[in-house]
């Protein structure tokens, strides 16, 4: 196309000589109708590229709606997974899949990228391009943000290193971790991408809600080991939560009408926000876990996991 569109622009301002008379010039008409079937010529050949591409969305739209069915399925492994079941939670298959779309639609991204610098360079009336392409790139911009947001996962929930097979109850003072990864592994190296997390980001209005800081640092930034098997992670470990003081919070707080809040049936979320840039595009990307529980004493742990039971038993939507 390149090729073709250069061919026809050195014809065109060789022998295009508007505003004056050639009709007795029979060498002159030639070259105007050579000159117009190349632009036909051109034309063919940009409404089909404009045709493939907009095959290859189509496709990749398929590819997106089943990877999403995988990772629903992914989610609904490591939600039983943490209660218990004996499942499969690796992420190296997702992530192959993902990165493969995610590669096929940067590639897309970059050719509309240079078909806008042949549009800059040569348009004509009914050009296929102009008339395309801002409906093109809207539609691959929402599908690489689409792709994007759900590749960003919590690959390992909040849990104590002492109490491994009872993730999701967590106790103040006490040490824990969690991880989040990125299931497309392309990145720009010159980019630092850091993620962030945030406990109860949007808590719920209920009166005596207890609130909590993250003690340890809350920022890191994404590593990307050299094996492809690592992905881009990132991994916050050692951290501890310490319980806001202040009135109308606390363990036995009462509303106007509300009895003293249970501890253990309150359910805390942590939000991880990722800033991600590739190819000129930036995305804020997020995603958080589980909900969990937050005791400060150990005989507070049966009733605890009572709660992480019974919500994950009736609701599959964290928030």
């Amino acid at each position: 196309l390149e090729n073709l569109q250069e061919a026809f622009d050195f014809s065109y301002k060789l022998y295009y000589q508007p505003g004056q008379d050639h009709s007795n010039d029979p060498q002159y008409m030639q070259q105007v109708q050579a000159l117009q079937a190349k632009l036909q010529t051109l034309d063919r050949q940009r409404r089909e590229v404009v045709a493939q591409i907009q095959q290859l969305l189509g496709r990749s739209e398929t590819l997106r709606d089943f990877l999403q069915q995988e990772l629903g399925a992914w989610r609904e492994r490591q939600r039983r997974g943490c209660l218990g079941a004996p499942v499969d939670t690796c992420l190296l298959q997702l992530q192959t899949w993902f990165t493969a779309l995610g590669e096929g639609l940067f590639q897309l991204l970059q050719l509309l990228r240079a078909l806008a610098e042949l549009r800059q360079k040569v348009t004509y009336e009914r050009d296929p391009l102009q008339a395309e392409m801002p409906l093109l790139e809207t539609r691959l911009q929402e599908q690489l943000t689409s792709l994007l947001q759900s590749a960003f996962v919590v690959e390992q929930q909040p849990c104590m290193p002492n109490t491994p097979k009872r993730p999701l109850v967590l106790r103040t003072a006490s040490k824990f971790c969690t991880r989040a990864r990125l299931l497309i592994r392309l990145y720009d190296r010159n980019h630092r991408m850091e993620a962030t997390i945030h406990i109860d980001r949007d808590p719920p209005k209920t009166r005596g809600f207890r609130k909590f800081n993250i003690l340890t640092s809350s920022s890191k930034t994404v590593l990307a080991g050299d094996s492809h098997r690592e992905g881009l992670v990132c991994d916050f470990q050692y951290l501890t939560l310490k319980e806001q003081k202040g009135g109308g919070s606390g363990k036995g707080s009462r509303g106007s009408s509300e009895g003293p809040l249970v501890v253990t049936e309150e359910l805390h979320l942590i939000t991880f926000t990722l800033a991600y840039a590739y190819c000129g595009l930036e995305l804020k990307l997020e995603t958080c876990t589980l909900p969990f529980v937050i005791i400060s004493n150990n005989n507070q742990l049966s009733s605890a996991w009572a709660s992480v039971l019974w919500f994950n038993m009736l609701s599959t939507n964290p928030k």
